[in-house]
């Protein structure tokens, strides 16, 4: 569903866009695979309805939206919007936050985005103008290695986790019964996580589709797992994969025993709870 870790260039991708369906669906018409755009450091891709010899790369068909409307640019754990509208306004949703928002003002070039998950929004005649993007390196207190000698390239960080995320509290409740008792061999299932993690307000209106597309996300961008034979159905819900991401994240410690304060209290036969 994701792409590996480097796009044709050769380039770390900083920055993926989720390119918007080419046509629309039919009610109870699954969706496809999705379409994706990958960008390193510097790459720049335009948006808008395009024109007869001078396509762009992530097209919105609604005839609402400006044939050339904007551009994003890659940074190197985020993203930069500029808007070419001379009226129109765009705003910038967090696919993670309740309600967060950032507008990009009409004119403005280069705004800098920090969310790690994204939706572009644009006035639009119809129903939707849109097109998700995200920076999956995003960096973190504590991501960063001890001051070295000055100079040579970079070092980039192997698995930027944001524990906030819902993706990181997936991958949290995955590992939670190995976490608890390293003997055992349960891998929780989806319907588990959704019960595991509804209690949360965060996670309240968590479904199946969201709980797979996380762990996808985990799998192929985050964590980057190669194992072909961790690729399950589109349903996500192959055991390989989620067994892989356990044993994985366990081996790297990138789930540990403190990070199960994130997890709302355990019920216990009787009526009670534990932590």
């Amino acid at each position: 569903m994701w792409p590996e870790g480097q796009n044709g260039d050769g380039v770390m991708d900083t920055v993926i866009v989720q390119l918007p369906d080419e046509r629309r669906r039919l009610d109870g018409e699954p969706a496809p695979r999705p379409r994706l755009l990958k960008l390193g450091p510097g790459q720049c891709a335009r948006f808008g309805r395009g024109a007869p010899g001078s396509p762009v790369p992530v097209r919105l068909r609604d005839p609402g939206v400006s044939r050339c409307a904007g551009q994003i640019t890659a940074a190197e754990d985020y993203w930069r919007l500029s808007n070419y509208s001379r009226t129109a306004t765009y705003v910038v949703e967090n696919l993670e936050g309740a309600g967060e928002h950032i507008k990009v003002a009409p004119g403005r070039l280069g705004a800098p985005v920090p969310f790690e998950f994204s939706r572009v929004l644009l006035p639009a005649r119809g129903a939707d103008a849109s097109f998700k993007v995200f920076a999956p390196q995003h960096a973190y207190q504590g991501d960063s290695p001890e001051a070295g000698p000055a100079g040579g390239e970079r070092t980039t960080t192997p698995f930027a986790l944001d524990p906030t995320a819902k993706y990181f509290l997936v991958l949290l409740a995955l590992c939670e019964p190995r976490l608890r008792n390293a003997s055992t061999g349960a891998v929780p299932g989806v319907g588990d996580l959704l019960e595991r993690l509804r209690p949360l307000d965060a996670c309240r209106d968590l479904t199946r589709s969201a709980v797979n597309y996380h762990i996808d996300y985990l799998a192929s961008v985050k964590l980057r797992l190669l194992d072909e034979a961790a690729d399950g159905g589109r349903d996500g819900l192959s055991g390989g994969k989620r067994e892989e991401l356990i044993a994985f994240a366990l081996r790297f410690d990138l789930v540990r025993e403190e990070h199960l304060a994130l997890l709302p209290p355990r019920a216990r036969q009787g009526g009670r709870t534990e932590d």
